[in-house]
């Protein structure tokens, strides 16, 4: 099943938008749903989403980081408008994401091109909204910058909120186009902004008012290109990496709060070598340790040659509540593989 672009035009701002989770190429998008068992969490179809990616050249989920769209961003043929005019290669993952305590409302000044009003995010106490997040390669978000026109009109920033995507991981400060210039600041009229949800284009566009002089966020702007190993903040460790045990040392100097338990949806095996072996699955069966970190994009690549080819790292929707963690899922053999028996 694929969803075309034709179905979801680009005009007016802020476009069609599906409403599901989809990977978008080649003007299609190929809806995704939750799966806990799979490498990449998300499924196309029968497929595993990573594998989906690998068919195709492109970079796995864990190389990929949040970004939230909560405006044009999010539409298929808006996507295609950016392949067609900025040179946005491989495909697009984007999520459908719940925040709360934000909005996406009109903004001050109108766009150039087009003389559309387009979006910026507001805090926006009470309040619940459907936007998405773009799990966006390096490169993506290069191209997003130049969309943008990030360090002129908007900064690239982590604001203090949450979003919570549909296999119910929640993604804690996402990465996300914030106003810059006073144009793209919030619109206020009679002293508080417009949501886009309750006013449509044709009618934002007949606005009068003033610019806000602050978003109401507490935001960390971001210099530089991001990495994606940056996020998650968090190690679950379910075997040599918990505390006290053999490769804890690799871990500690990078631990940014107290260690607690927390279990992960899958089996974990003995793999008669003195290490276990986690396979990912539906039921949440996994004990282990939840480490919070500092500089994840420095511990990583450490951890990666410490476990080896037989282990791949991936994103970890805990069972508890949703948080996310690094994790290494076993990928090598499975004979010999026996049921894990903790030590008494």
């Amino acid at each position: 099943m694929c969803l075309r672009d034709t179905d979801y035009p680009a005009d007016p701002y802020p476009g069609g938008v599906p409403e599901c989770s989809f990977v978008h190429l080649d003007e299609a998008s190929y809806p995704l749903r939750p799966d806990p068992s799979a490498l990449a969490a998300w499924r196309v179809g029968a497929v595993d989403l990573d594998d989906w990616l690998a068919e195709r050249s492109a970079a796995p989920m864990a190389s990929r980081l949040p970004v939230l769209a909560y405006g044009s961003n999010r539409c298929p043929s808006k996507i295609t408008w950016l392949r067609d005019q900025l040179g946005l290669a491989g495909p697009v993952v984007v999520l459908r994401t719940v925040t709360r305590g934000v909005a996406a409302v009109w903004t001050t000044g109108v766009r150039e091109r087009d003389g559309q009003r387009p979006a910026v995010l507001a805090a926006a106490p009470g309040v619940t909204e459907h936007h998405s997040v773009w799990l966006a390669t390096a490169d993506q978000v290069s191209v997003l910058d130049r969309c943008e026109e990030r360090g002129k009109r908007y900064r690239l920033a982590r604001p203090r909120i949450q979003a919570r995507t549909e296999d119910g991981a929640l993604i804690e400060r996402p990465w996300c186009y914030m106003a810059l210039c006073e144009h793209r600041r919030p619109l206020l009229v009679d002293g508080a902004p417009v949501r886009c949800a309750d006013l449509a284009q044709h009618e934002a566009l007949l606005l009068s008012g003033t610019p806000a002089t602050t978003d109401g966020l507490d935001a960390e702007d971001v210099s530089g290109e991001p990495h994606p190993d940056q996020w998650p903040a968090a190690l679950f460790g379910y075997g040599l990496l918990q505390p006290g045990r053999s490769g804890w040392p690799m871990v500690a100097p990078y631990v940014a709060g107290p260690p607690r338990p927390a279990s992960a949806f899958g089996t974990v095996y003995d793999t008669g070598l003195g290490w276990p072996a986690m396979m990912l699955g539906t039921e949440p069966a996994v004990p282990g340790t939840l480490v919070p970190l500092c500089d994840p994009a420095s511990l990583l690549p450490t951890l990666d040659r410490y476990e080896g080819p037989d282990y791949q790292r991936v994103r970890l929707v805990l069972a508890e509540n949703g948080a996310v963690a690094w994790a290494y899922a076993w990928v090598g053999a499975t004979a010999g593989l026996r049921p894990f028996a903790p030590a008494k």
